[in-house]
């Protein structure tokens, strides 16, 4: 019940950064306001805390407080230690007095060690000890770390795996330098990949990416840049993207995170290799990677084309989907019978040509795949516009039903749903009208008609 109570105190000791990181690490939501972070993490040790998240509790408590000692066992490796220190000291003092005394008769001898600690030698060499067990090489050089795929680029290879940026020293800035090489291989790949923009501005189709994230191991990290990011590239400032505006007053502005092309400051040579300085203010409880790679780009017509490959998804699925959305439920008083769908893209209000929607999205209606991958290419958002909740490209799918219904229906912008997954055109009401009154004037007209008589 101690250790539980111990682990209760230091997770109520920390701050917001310390408890994002511990529930992202227990694959627990990590978003919110303190209060409600700090509850979350509470409930961690009410469910049963597993060793890891024991240990990760106790990881940045230190770092939180990285003179304190935690337990009685900490003492005692101190006091350990110290000892051990002390024989050290005395015997280096011993050696130094007698090279002293064959040198110069006039130094004086070297004074005895004292079997016990005095206080005051404790209190001089704890701090140092405390230091170095606080010190971050507690950190691997290269975490186990995975970064969130980017569907509009594929790796061709890693130059540099993610690599922690741990701080070496107790300076507010922090800098360290990377050194990458390239083959003669890829430097051939980037040359030719050369390629014209619109505006008249050149850039490579493969790519040199820089790339920075949390050292998460417990899922694939989105980009995220450290506090007070510089980059120099061979000695040359590289520059990052603006802020973006808070989205409350008081908010510190961040940089939106995203990879960084870096190719047009990279020596396309393999005689030379490349140098990268990444300045940057560390953070209590939050820990950062950087990394290199070799990609290329990818436009939205190739991700189109790759969606096709992969199949148009069965209409049985979109049918089945139909009768559970109108199966009548007993607990409820109103009756769905049928369910009406526009075929209109929620994106470019214009009629279907691609029908797409995440296998994640619980609706019938879709979008248009094309329009959308071309947004995300200037935008990269991937939220659905239809539920906005988040439609990764991988979970992307076309949807066969709505194929059969766009090609066998071109005059119509809606349809509607039956019980059974049947389906029929809307027609618009004023065609109907139209019709009805050239119906009718059609009878008007043979009535006025005067036959001959006979």
């Amino acid at each position: 019940m101690a250790d539980f109570d111990e682990l209760r105190n230091m997770v109520s000791s920390f701050r917001v950064s310390e408890l994002q990181v511990l529930l992202g690490f227990a694959g627990r939501n990590k978003s919110g306001r303190k209060h409600e972070l700090l509850v979350r993490a509470l409930h961690l040790l009410k469910s049963g805390c597993s060793p890891a998240v024991q240990i990760k509790i106790k990881e940045l408590y230190r770092r939180r407080f990285p003179r304190t000692i935690e337990s009685l066992a900490d003492l005692t490796a101190i006091k350990s230690s110290v000892f051990s220190l002390d024989n050290n000291l005395s015997t280096d003092s011993e050696l130094g007095s007698g090279i002293a005394q064959s040198s110069s008769s006039t130094s004086a001898p070297a004074q005895p060690s004292s079997p016990l600690v005095s206080p005051v030698l404790l209190h001089e060499t704890k701090p140092n000890i405390e230091m170095q067990e606080a010190s971050p090489s507690i950190h691997p050089v290269h975490p186990d770390v995975q970064l969130k795929s980017i569907p509009f680029y594929d790796v061709l290879d890693v130059l540099i795996k993610p690599t922690s940026l741990v701080p070496s020293n107790i300076q507010r800035f922090q800098e360290k330098y990377f050194i990458f090489a390239l083959t003669p291989q890829q430097v051939k790949e980037i040359c030719i990949s050369r390629d014209f923009l619109p505006g008249g501005r050149r850039d490579y189709i493969v790519q040199v990416q820089l790339r920075f994230c949390l050292a998460e191991t417990s899922c694939p990290q989105e980009d995220n840049y450290p506090n007070n990011l510089c980059i120099k590239v061979n000695g040359k400032l590289y520059p990052l993207p603006g802020f973006t505006p808070p989205v409350k007053n008081g908010v510190e502005q961040k940089r939106p995170g995203r990879p960084l092309n870096i190719t047009s400051q990279v020596r396309l040579s393999s005689a030379v290799p490349n140098q990268i300085s990444v300045s940057w203010a560390p953070e209590m409880g939050r820990n950062y990677s950087v990394s290199v790679f070799l990609v290329k780009q990818l436009t939205s017509a190739v991700l189109l084309q790759r969606l096709r490959n992969k199949g148009i998804r069965n209409s049985d699925h979109s049918r089945a989907l139909i009768k559970e959305k109108l199966t009548a439920d007993p607990d409820s008083e109103i009756a769905t019978t049928s369910l009406r769908v526009s075929l209109m893209c929620p994106l470019g209000k214009m009629r279907l040509t691609v029908p797409c929607r995440a296998v994640t999205c619980t609706h019938l209606q879709c979008f248009d795949a094309a329009l959308y991958l071309q947004m995300n290419e200037k935008k990269p958002t991937w939220i659905c516009p239809v539920c906005d909740k988040k439609a990764s490209y991988e979970s992307l799918i076309i949807d066969g039903l709505f194929m059969e219904i766009l090609n066998s229906c071109t005059d119509v912008d809606e349809i509607k749903f039956q019980e059974d997954g049947s389906w029929y055109p809307m027609r618009p009401k004023k065609e109907s009208l139209k019709l009805s009154n050239s119906q009718c004037t059609k009878v008007e007209l043979a009535s006025q008609v005067q036959l001959p008589d006979y």
